[in-house]
């Protein structure tokens, strides 16, 4: 195990058992609502959302502890998407984390308010978690509310959805991409940077910035590698689902060494970013060539 491994593995550790904190499991569970909320949510995932979050934050100084709130804020977003996107009427998948997707293992319509849930209780964790710093708290609120919402996370999904079967350039689909990963993605290193004492003017939240933006599309494009590449036990969900439904994807644009090669260049564009700033933003250095790396 690399050092960086170890250290994925320990923060994950630490999000886990905040995020069992964070989405409990009371007497009275009407329905199962949360024991399906803590199905879909713990033990399992890489919890990379989170880890740039707390990354984010101790690479301007910042305590990972303080930040661990929102790095839970963040999972519950990326799980309530996952939740959703596993639908029938999305992509209508079977297999997550190699389990049974939410609405196997429960029913569609708990699956569906499961993600309603988790939505909702994102943004009450901030709201709980951040009420001494009523600044900073909204200033957390609107960038996680701006990288899930229309402008976001839910606008790629739209913009994915409605060009299935379609033909899309390369700034197309990054556009896509954009806004449906990467905005989720690039989210998490700046709220890490906010909760750590950057300010939205400071020229180490541009870094970050211009560091997450990179990273957020390199690992779509990693992922997309993976998904024609990697077994289904490999991946924990489907392998080929995006050819078998007709999706527009990096390797199917470019080839497979054309994809590899532009999440190289990515992977370059994101270490750039990250020149001005030091040693503590050594591990957000590893995991841009992690993440990459995993589509080799």
């Amino acid at each position: 195990m690399s050092e960086l491994e170890a250290r994925l593995a320990a923060l994950r550790e630490r999000v886990e058992a905040a995020l069992g904190e964070w989405l409990p499991l009371p007497a009275d569970d009407p329905g199962q609502l949360f024991a399906a909320t803590r199905y879909s949510a713990l033990e399992g995932g890489k919890r990379l959302r989170p880890a740039l979050c707390l990354l984010g934050a101790e690479a301007v100084g910042g305590d990972v502890a303080r930040a661990l709130p929102a790095a839970c804020a963040l999972e519950m977003i990326h799980v309530y998407s996952l939740v959703h996107d596993d639908l029938p009427a999305m992509d209508d998948d079977d297999l997550r984390r190699g389990r049974p997707t939410c609405h196997k293992a429960y029913s569609e319509w708990l699956a569906i308010l499961v993600g309603d849930g988790l939505q909702t209780r994102a943004f009450e964790t901030l709201a709980l978690a951040y009420a001494d710093d009523p600044p900073l708290g909204l200033d957390l609120v609107r960038l996680l509310a701006e990288a899930s919402g229309n402008l976001g996370m839910v606008g790629g999904q739209v913009r994915d959805m409605a060009a299935m079967g379609r033909d899309l350039d390369e700034a197309a689909l990054e556009a896509v991409h954009r806004e449906k990963t990467g905005a989720l993605l690039r989210a998490a290193v700046l709220l890490g940077a906010r909760i750590g004492g950057a300010q939205a003017s400071d020229a180490r939240f541009h870094a970050l910035d211009r560091y997450a933006r990179a990273l957020g599309l390199a690992f779509q494009v990693a992922d997309d590698i993976l998904d024609c590449t990697a077994s289904t036990a490999e991946l924990g969900k489907t392998a080929g689902k995006d050819a078998e439904q007709g999706k527009l994807t990096y390797v199917s644009l470019l080839g497979l060494e054309g994809a590899r090669s532009k999440a190289k260049a990515l992977e370059a564009t994101a270490l750039a970013a990250l020149s001005e700033l030091g040693p503590a933003a050594e591990p957000l250095r590893q995991l841009a060539s992690y993440v990459v790396d995993r589509g080799a």
